[in-house]
């Protein structure tokens, strides 16, 4: 029985349990991601509008990516609030990755409030052909 080896498995399996039985938590609503396979890499999107980008760190430590960031209250002490509903204070996400991603490449990127990070496969992790060596047998002839 051949098994298939999938370095994103438990990468996968964390990404839905985030993605789906902690929906409408605190963190979750201030920090919704996406998260998707593209050839050799996955692809995170991270929607944190209204943060500052320089608040903003992202880290890998024993396989466990963290997304920080932090949403400082508006300070007018000259409003009355009629409604307040953006989340302030400082936000987590944390997902475990498999091994075989390359966790020294992680790209991150910043555009109109969207972080994304492009996490690559290890060269180890990706498909690859072998190739076969033909031996030819030589045979003699006995006179």
């Amino acid at each position: 029985m051949v098994l298939t080896f999938d370095p994103f498995r438990d990468f996968d399996r964390l990404a839905g349990q985030m993605l789906g039985s902690s929906v409408g938590g605190p963190a979750t609503m201030a920090m919704p991601l996406d998260l998707y396979r593209s050839g050799d890499h996955f692809v995170l999107h991270c929607d944190l509008a209204g943060i500052d980008p320089g608040s903003v760190t992202v880290g890998v430590e024993n396989r466990v990516l963290t997304i920080r960031a932090e949403r400082s209250p508006r300070t007018d002490d000259d409003v009355q609030w009629i409604r307040r509903e953006r989340a302030t204070g400082t936000f987590e996400r944390r997902l475990t990755l498999g091994d075989g991603l390359d966790l020294e490449n992680i790209h991150a990127t910043w555009q109109d409030g969207v972080l994304t990070l492009t996490i690559p496969m290890a060269d180890v992790a990706k498909p690859r052909t072998i190739p076969i060596t033909t031996v030819t047998t030589r045979h003699e002839v006995e006179a």
